[in-house]
């Protein structure tokens, strides 16, 4: 490795973490710059799973107060997490680099959408829902919420966001939403490290030198929380995820 990949590694880490402490949307810095470092489409996605690994069961354990009372309703929306999860790890790995790399801009699309959307997506279900204790598990809630673990254990980016338009369909408080998504983040980014770790897709120089810059990022986010305007990260997110998106579109599908 290069000291520009060394250097931009560290950067794109130290950004993922502090936009993932701010607004969000740290993968947009995170998934592109592993790409660049020359590591294989499927082998930069694990990785960069690998490397949110921790931070999702940092969220799960700030919300367990939350979560407790809920007891032995949690047991299907886990299942639900634990078999999308795996499901979406095993097809990352299966349909391999070339049909992951052609689906890149489409992801990138996708998740840039839903965090453009998510003030307004909020704001509609608030206006929407009728707030219920337990909301009853049924074919379909427990259906979209496989789905999403899917998607969360194939690419992840915007997973929370669909995580939290389930829950509030559903009829959960916004803060109980909030703590459920990051349990089942959790389990999602749980099974898929472990299946990419045995599939032995992660690399791991890569991984320590992101996660290096994403601790520092993390915390000097932290620290700047209070001070920057969140109108400012949201569209420099939303800035960055257009452009790795138009990027990706042109060099997988105008420049050959």
């Amino acid at each position: 490795m290069s000291i520009s990949e060394l250097l931009l590694l560290v950067l794109a880490g130290f950004a993922a973490g502090g936009m993932n402490a701010l607004a969000g949307g740290g993968t947009f810095f995170s998934f592109p710059a592993l790409l660049a470092a020359g590591l294989p489409p499927v082998t930069a996605n694990a990785t960069n799973a690998v490397a949110l690994w921790p931070a999702s069961l940092a969220g799960a354990w700030a919300a367990r107060d939350s979560l407790r009372p809920l007891g032995g309703y949690l047991l299907p929306l886990l299942l639900a997490g634990l078999c999308g999860g795996l499901l979406g790890g095993l097809l990352l790995l299966a349909g391999g680099d070339d049909v992951f790399a052609t689906l890149i801009p489409w992801l990138l699309l996708a998740a840039t959408a839903l965090f453009a959307a998510s003030p307004w997506l909020s704001r509609w279900l608030a206006a929407r829902r009728a707030e219920a204790t337990h909301p009853p598990h049924n074919k379909l809630s427990l259906g979209a919420h496989v789905a999403v673990s899917i998607y969360g254990g194939y690419f992840g980016a915007g997973m929370g966001i669909l995580q939290l338009a389930a829950f509030s369909i559903e009829g959960h408080p916004l803060a109980r939403a909030n703590a459920l998504k990051n349990l089942i983040s959790a389990v999602i980014y749980s099974v898929a490290t472990a299946t990419f770790v045995i599939a032995g897709r992660v690399s791991w120089y890569e991984l320590i030198i992101l996660l290096v810059g994403a601790t520092l990022g993390g915390y000097t986010g932290g620290a700047l929380g209070q001070r920057l305007p969140a109108h400012w990260l949201r569209a420099l997110v939303i800035l960055v995820g257009s452009g790795m998106t138009a990027y990706y579109f042109w060099a997988t599908y105008f420049s050959h």
